[in-house]
């Protein structure tokens, strides 16, 4: 009789939102693949074989296969709730995603009409990082989609601000290396069960084609609540709030968000890798609160 041939262990998920890293500081170099994997790499003809050409063209292949079951089955707009092929029907992505205004080159604030270059606020008190993408202001309606995304579960939306995200890219003068998310403390993730910052770079890390790992950046304190704190108040209770895991140095790291308000956490955390040799930290942030 035969005996039955053992089924091989899976492998972990490198991606999973629920990995935790352990309590001890170390300093890792980034891993040789990137930390977003593809579980089946395409061999079809005239694939690239290696390096960032290949995980475009499998990024390719993936969107071209969503977007066929998108049409297959549609659902309801994430705004007006008509059926929609797509995340937002065309009359709520005409209407809303039209953003046209020069904004500030370094942290995204709107530019008045007589200024070309940065905002006052960046000239008065330059910020650690050195360039942010954003898609529109923080304001309804489409406020509605980070709140969905966040506290509702709707981790599509989080796939579709990356993929306007990485448009947007496009016009960046060159792509990070790396790409990390602004970390949650142990317990909201936990509470939560995921965190939206990551939902939306590991997947702009696919469109883009560059690394990224949930666990690069981690937060080590719980900062409870910044929106009552004023800006100076926001810096000093950010303070060692984070620590880093990865090896960065002389890279250039993209910082991904769900919204960008004052800019602290963000200027703290790029502050951080700019401290651990990073050359250029670039912001992708879906919504920009505006000043008053």
């Amino acid at each position: 009789m035969k005996q039955s041939t053992p089924l091989p262990t899976p492998a972990r998920d490198s991606t999973s939102v629920n990995d935790h890293s352990s309590g001890r500081q170390q300093d890792h170099a980034w891993p040789a693949a990137a930390a977003v994997r593809i579980a089946h790499p395409s061999r079809a003809p005239g694939a690239p074989r290696t390096g960032r050409g290949r995980r475009r063209w499998i990024a390719l292949l993936r969107s071209l296969c969503r977007g066929a079951w998108r049409y297959a089955l549609p659902t309801q707009c994430a705004l007006c709730g008509n059926l929609s092929h797509d995340v937002l029907c065309n009359a709520c992505d005409e209407t809303y995603w039209n953003e046209t205004r020069l904004r500030c080159p370094r942290c995204a604030l709107p530019l008045p009409r007589n200024v070309a270059t940065q905002c006052s606020f960046c000239v008065q008190a330059r910020p650690a990082f050195d360039a942010t993408v954003t898609l529109a202001d923080y304001a309804p309606p489409l406020d509605q989609l980070v709140a969905n995304l966040k506290f509702r579960s709707r981790i599509e939306l989080g796939r579709d601000f990356a993929r306007r995200l990485a448009l947007a890219a496009q016009d960046l003068p060159e792509l990070p290396d790396a790409l990390i998310a602004v970390p949650l403390s142990a317990p909201r993730l936990s509470a939560r069960g995921y965190n939206q910052a990551w939902e939306i770079a590991r997947a702009l890390a696919r469109r883009l084609g560059v690394r990224a790992d949930p666990r690069a950046v981690v937060r080590v304190r719980d900062t409870g609540q910044q929106a009552l704190l004023g800006a100076t108040a926001r810096h000093a209770n950010l303070a060692g709030a984070f620590a880093l895991r990865k090896t960065v140095r002389g890279q250039h790291v993209g910082i991904v968000d769900d919204v960008m308000t004052s800019g602290a956490t963000l200027d703290t955390l790029a502050r951080m890798l700019k401290d651990a040799g990073a050359r250029r930290i670039t912001n992708f942030v879906a919504l920009r609160t505006p000043r008053a």
